[in-house]
């Protein structure tokens, strides 16, 4: 047995039982994401930018382009292109801040102390509200997300992770989120189930919706072995997390960890990995690997098909504008 699934048996898990409705205490009069209303996010930030624009980006962090006139600049065309796609098929849109990576342990790598990055968390909410009013103005619903990761690296092994550490170390980041005025907070590539309890807890006492976003292997498990379902069920019994996202993998990796159970309602969103290889391959990869785009829209039909509640669609490491374009070709693939 793996350590992460020994995880579903340790105190720290089941200590702080709780009933929960999953309401969504949202903060603006946008819309909420459903089947019937789906939105569009957008691809892969990061990859996109260093690959298809030649922007450098140590340590993989986008956030300091928000600094910057000129990044800023960048970040609007980039998101341009997603909006684009909302106007054309009239759905809603979701904006995810550039912040993958300005938590305390990440940003430290850049330079950045805890200060600087508490700011740079605030003036990516702003700058994406003041694209909302000013330049997507006519897009009827937009949703302003605060992006997060894993403390750790995220296709790593590591130790199983306490909820009230995760609790601690990700609050800095959600409260700069919470003074900026988000409507929302994502957590990308989970794959501790410890975190992104910790990390919920952290979202519900802000008064902020959670979603949160497990990444998986090839097969369809989270890293470590533990099943999806079994994933949602642990944080679903101690959260209030609003719905369930799955990124940064190919549409055939989601396929293998999908059972049958009412469960499946609360997977809403998905951000493909252009790319089947494996994130050890992508990770030892030199060059952007861009799929094939017709097999990952096909990939994404056979998924849809299997999640009654999906509503909102976009990509990962490897997608661009013109993958998730693919994905809302026929209006029906939402």
């Amino acid at each position: 047995m793996s350590t992460i699934a020994r995880r579903t048996m340790s105190s720290s898990l089941t200590a702080k039982p709780s009933k929960h409705r999953h309401e969504v205490p949202v903060r603006t009069q946008v819309s909420w994401p459903t089947a019937a209303r789906p939105f569009v996010t957008d691809g892969g930030l990061e990859t996109d930018l260093i690959h298809n624009r030649g922007e450098e980006l140590p340590g993989f962090a986008a956030y300091p382009l928000v600094r910057t006139e000129r990044g800023r600049a960048l970040l609007e065309e980039y998101f341009d292109g997603y909006a684009a796609i909302a106007r054309e098929h009239g759905t809603g849109l979701v904006l995810e801040t550039p912040t993958w990576r300005p938590s305390a342990d990440w940003g430290a790598r850049l330079g950045d102390s805890r200060r600087e990055l508490y700011d740079v968390n605030v003036q990516a909410v702003h700058h994406l509200l003041r694209l909302r009013e000013e330049r997507y103005d006519d897009i009827a619903d937009v949703l302003i997300s605060g992006a997060m990761g894993p403390r750790a690296d995220a296709y790593a092994d590591i130790p199983p992770i306490d909820p009230d550490d995760a609790q601690m170390y990700h609050e800095r980041q959600i409260d700069a989120f919470a003074e900026g005025g988000v409507d929302l907070v994502t957590a990308f590539t989970l794959s501790d189930p410890g975190e992104a309890v910790g990390l919920a807890r952290a979202a519900f006492y802000h008064g902020l919706p959670v979603v949160i976003g497990f990444t998986l292997e090839a097969d369809g498990r989270l890293r470590g072995g533990m099943p999806l379902r079994e994933a949602i069920e642990v944080v679903d019994a101690e959260t209030d997390t609003v719905h369930y996202m799955l990124n940064c993998a190919h549409p055939q990796h989601i396929l293998r960890g999908l059972d049958e159970g009412a469960w499946r309602r609360r997977i809403v969103s998905v951000r493909y990995n252009a790319s089947t290889r494996t994130h050890a391959e992508l990770d030892r990869a030199t060059t952007i690997d861009a799929g094939d785009i017709g097999e990952l829209r096909r990939g994404h039909d056979e998924l849809r098909a299997q999640l009654p509640n999906l509503a909102i669609i976009g990509g990962c490491c490897g997608t661009d504008a013109r993958h998730i374009a693919a994905l809302w070709e026929d209006r029906a693939t939402a």
